[in-house]
């Protein structure tokens, strides 16, 4: 265990860097973070539902592991970390060559016969190009999200792309389910856990970006697998999550703090409804 505990409340705006993500992801965190309360103090990080990373690059630990388990994902952000001028150079020879016949040529590559910085490129590309910047796969692990038909979208942002490989530097990365990534957990660490949300509508689940979808048993088991942080461990847990009357019920029967915070939606299918929602902060401090 580091000896040495961050204090993120200290690290102030000029030692940060200016990263924020360089995706945009269903449910990502990026509108509520004012309603998040982080610990003034810890020893490593943990997010092992990576997505966007807001939280990520909002506290940028000095010690992180971050983890999800879609590989397209996650060989993203190794590439921006370790090989971001390529990456660059790659998405601006797509920037120039947007139409949607190039999407579809794009969405139709097997992302494993490409090298990592074109796979990365190429997940970028679609990510910026699709309908509503929705990642979703089929059941063959296929991305079939459609065209978004965007004017001129802003397919590569050098320098917020080279932030993120700065804050990224010390991080190690990998492909894991929580339940592996969680393991390595130590007393004085923090956990941020944010699932794929629990659907509170037929039409609100956007659990479908890997071959297999987030269950209720999932949910479940990272409820146990929080409490075990907390009880076991001597970690610090902040999770959110849809306002579900199952989700509070669960977390409330584990003794956890529980607030309700609004949030603006980022991603619908309609834009009618894509104003504040109700979630659920969970914590254990």
């Amino acid at each position: 265990m580091r000896e040495e505990i961050w204090n993120w409340q200290a690290h102030t705006g000029e030692q940060r860097l200016r990263a924020g993500p360089f995706i945009k992801w269903a449910g990502g965190k990026g509108q509520l973070l004012d309603h998040l309360k982080f610990p003034s103090r810890f020893n490593n990080y943990h997010e092992p539902f990576l997505g966007g990373g807001a939280v990520f690059f909002a506290l940028q630990p000095r010690s992180s592991f971050l983890s999800d388990v879609n590989p397209e994902l996650i060989n993203a952000y190794h590439v921006v970390k370790q090989n971001v001028e390529a990456l660059i150079d790659s998405l601006r020879e797509l920037e120039r060559e947007y139409s949607e016949e190039k999407y579809y040529e794009m969405r139709a590559l097997d992302p494993e016969w490409l090298d990592p910085v074109a796979r990365a490129a190429c997940f970028v590309f679609l990510n910026k190009t699709c309908y509503n910047g929705l990642y979703r796969v089929n059941r063959a692990g296929k991305f079939n999200v459609p065209f978004g038909h965007r004017k001129r979208p802003r397919v590569c942002d050098p320098e917020g792309l080279r932030a993120a490989s700065t804050a990224l530097r010390h991080a190690v990365i990998k492909t894991r389910d929580f339940r592996d990534a969680l393991r390595i957990a130590e007393r004085g660490d923090f956990a941020y856990l944010d699932p794929p949300y629990v659907p509170i509508s037929k039409t609100s689940a956007f659990t479908e970006y890997t071959s297999s979808s987030f269950s209720w048993a999932d949910h479940e088991a990272l409820a146990d697998e929080a409490e075990r942080l907390r009880d076991e461990v001597g970690c610090q847990v902040l999770l959110s999550n849809s306002y579900s009357a199952k989700v509070k019920s669960l977390y409330q029967r584990k003794g956890f703090q529980i607030r309700h915070v609004t949030a603006a939606r980022a991603i619908s299918s309609k834009a009618s409804t894509r104003g504040k929602i109700n979630e659920l902060v969970i914590s254990s401090y």
